[in-house]
């Protein structure tokens, strides 16, 4: 069977793939689960370490996942598509309309032109401080 015909059937069976861990563990369900599985918080606690929103220093275990392409907007329970935000942040981001993307696994935040007219990104340097800078060789 061709692999078109096989996500066809899985579809018409209401079978959704799964991507598992090194342990056989559940890291991405699509879109057939909205709430994060604790296995995903534990991936997104030892990646982000906090909340991600800039300047914020609520540690792991009091932050929420969040979807960074909201679920309603068709955003999959992902851990690539999570963030941790602490109470607060979550319903900043939610209220004020704060766009979210990722670089490299790192979620930055654009401000909405009410609050940044420049709509600069940032990101949270608490827990993910920049890199040193480079030195020149000579």
């Amino acid at each position: 069977m061709s692999a078109s015909t096989l996500r066809k059937l899985a579809c018409d069976a209401d079978i959704i793939p799964a991507v598992l861990g090194t342990e056989g563990e559940i890291l991405d369900l699509g879109r057939k689960t909205r709430l994060f599985t604790p296995v995903q918080r534990l991936a997104l606690i030892a990646r982000d370490q906090g909340c991600t929103f800039p300047n914020c220093t609520i540690p792991a275990p009091w932050c929420e996942a969040h979807h960074i392409t909201y679920w309603s907007n068709g955003g999959p329970t992902t851990t690539s598509n999570g963030a941790l935000l602490c109470s607060a942040h979550h319903h900043l981001v939610h209220k004020e309309q704060w766009i979210i993307t990722s670089r490299h696994g790192t979620p930055w935040f654009t401000p909405p032109p009410h609050i940044d007219p420049q709509q600069k990104p940032q990101q949270n340097h608490y827990f993910r401080p920049p890199p040193p800078p480079r030195t020149q060789r000579v």
